[in-house]
């Protein structure tokens, strides 16, 4: 399938098919510009290398949304949020976004990042 980030075709795995139509979602439904998305993309934590999913940056810089994918067999659970939370302290986004592709989960961490306030939706881009 063709990654219009990373402007190359791709193995449309489980998890790559819902990566895909999340950034769809975020490009057409929610109107975030291309270029402020960025697609499986390094970053230390902890002194390992991670990888994001899906990054939104917002125009001043920072990370807007930061989304974990998986695939439509895996089950969203604790685990799944610990590990966006985990990087979340490292990336310090302002929404969060958990998928199966089938069930979606939008949140931000709390202050002291002990819990999820959970959300109905992303909010559309913002110029």
């Amino acid at each position: 399938i063709w990654d219009l980030i990373r402007k190359k075709y791709v193995v449309l795995s489980p998890e790559e098919w819902v990566r895909q139509h999340v950034v769809h979602f975020l490009n057409q439904a929610l109107k975030y510009p291309l270029r402020h998305i960025q697609v499986e993309r390094s970053f230390p934590l902890y002194g390992t290398v991670k990888r994001f999913d899906i990054a939104v940056y917002a125009p001043s810089g920072g990370i807007h949304i930061l989304v974990e994918c998986k695939s439509p067999s895996v089950s969203i659970d604790q685990h799944t949020f610990d590990q966006i939370a985990r990087y979340q302290l490292a990336l310090h986004s302002s929404f969060l976004m958990v998928t199966n592709g089938l069930n979606h989960y939008f949140c931000v961490l709390d202050q002291e990042g002990q819990g999820y306030q959970f959300l109905p939706q992303l909010p559309a881009y913002q110029p």
